[in-house]
């Protein structure tokens, strides 16, 4: 039979069920009876570097498209489409379009499932199977676990997951990830470790969060990452985080955060003990929020603290020069303004870079975004980071050069 000829005839046949038939099916209702989402966010992103590398300009458009069903006897599914389309000239390196004489701008054209996993809720739990994206903490402070969501193509994770609150202000969290999907896309290698886009690993996660004390919120964790094809890399991380806010009237109120963590080999891998340190004190005023904060990934020269499951670009400044934690480690002392005029987001932030080992001057970065929201559905944005290298540093990291970038972008998402 020919596929028209096919088509067609399953096409009578699903005009031929009876309306009222398919009306009574709770199934039928469950699967018709969902919620599509959309997304577009076009963006410009431009790179300037102190070094061999042409400037790089990039245009592209990140489109979603998803699809969640209604409930069926506690099941749901969701699938989410991930479109990402170069507008322009291709005058940057995208990791994939083989322009390597220009800067980086991670963002390769290309399109595939982001999401597309089965959920069940009962017993106060929550299960997903399937590729999905995870995250423990609200975006973007996605630490050591998250979706990248600032790059055109975000991260998620083929994997098992769960959350239970049963007990009385606690969130407990637990995943199982079998590959990781990077935000270079179906076209990127990177033997051993990345294959077509993938990194292979049999990895767990798990995070309690407690929120009863009236002074702040605890939580704990501990990620145990194991990869399949260099184990070398295999690392084990516990760690704890406190944090919370205190009113002192009704204009003031004393923002503090607390964590520490230690990472240490795991399975195969070979790397030797390191520390995490953050504090943070604060205060917001009348909508206005300003905080000091100090954080610190150990490194003795060989091996360093690093978090290659978390969306990096959001801590050790938007320059990116830091993404991942240099063998020396890193010292960073910054602060942060955030606000809003006249409706509009703004956000400052200026770090102050040193090493770990050798206590090396790592440089300087001063990043500022601004950002309106209409509507509750289109958003427009400026972002613009300026990092400033050190000769110190210099000398013993040749990409440590200065940076500056500068963003332009519009999204609509409903």
């Amino acid at each position: 039979m020919k596929k028209t000829t096919w088509l067609a005839a399953t096409i009578g046949a699903l005009v031929a069920v009876p309306t009222s038939t398919m009306a009574d099916d709770a199934f039928f209702e469950a699967l018709t009876g969902g919620k599509v989402s959309f997304s577009e966010r076009v963006r410009y992103e431009g790179v300037d570097q102190n070094n061999a590398l042409k400037d790089a300009d990039a245009i592209t458009a990140r489109t979603t498209l998803g699809y969640e069903t209604g409930v069926f006897h506690g099941f749901r599914a969701f699938a989410e489409f991930e479109d990402v389309t170069r507008l322009g000239s291709s005058d940057y390196n995208s990791k994939t379009n083989g322009e390597t004489d220009y800067s980086v701008i991670a963002d390769p054209s290309g399109t595939e499932v982001n999401q597309a996993y089965l959920g069940y809720t009962n017993f106060d739990t929550d299960f997903r199977l399937g590729r999905q994206e995870i995250t423990y903490r609200k975006a973007p402070f996605h630490r050591f676990v998250g979706n990248v969501l600032w790059r055109q193509n975000h991260q998620s994770f083929d994997a098992l997951s769960l959350s239970n609150d049963s007990l009385e202000n606690t969130k407990i969290s637990y995943a199982y990830i079998d590959k990781v999907n990077t935000i270079f896309g179906e076209d990127f290698d990177n033997e051993p470790v990345i294959k077509d886009g993938q990194i292979g690993m049999n990895t767990h996660l798990v995070n309690v969060q407690y929120t009863g004390l009236p002074f702040g919120k605890l939580e704990g964790y501990g990620y145990l990452l194991d990869y399949d094809d260099k184990g070398s890399l295999s690392n084990q991380t516990y760690g704890g985080r406190f944090s919370g806010a205190q009113p002192v009237n009704e204009d003031w109120k004393i923002i503090y955060t607390a964590e520490y963590a230690d990472q240490s080999d795991y399975k195969d891998g070979a790397m030797d003990s390191q520390n995490y340190y953050l504090a943070e004190l604060g205060g917001k005023y009348k909508g206005w929020l300003a905080k000091a904060s100090y954080e610190m990934q150990e490194g003795d020269g060989v091996y360093s603290f690093k978090t290659p499951l978390g969306t990096n670009h959001a801590f050790q400044g938007w320059a990116d020069m830091f993404l991942s934690t240099p063998k020396e480690g890193l010292k960073d002392m910054y602060f942060t303004v955030v606000g809003n005029i006249l409706g509009t987001k703004v956000i400052g932030v200026y770090h102050d870079f040193e090493t770990d080992k050798g206590s090396l001057d790592a440089g300087s970065e001063f990043d500022i975004l601004v950002q309106k929201t209409f509507m509750k559905h289109y958003t427009l944005g400026v972002k613009y980071a300026d990092y400033s290298a050190d000769s110190e540093y210099t000398a013993v990291n040749a990409k440590s050069v200065d940076t500056d970038k500068f963003w332009l972008y519009g999204q609509i998402k409903f």
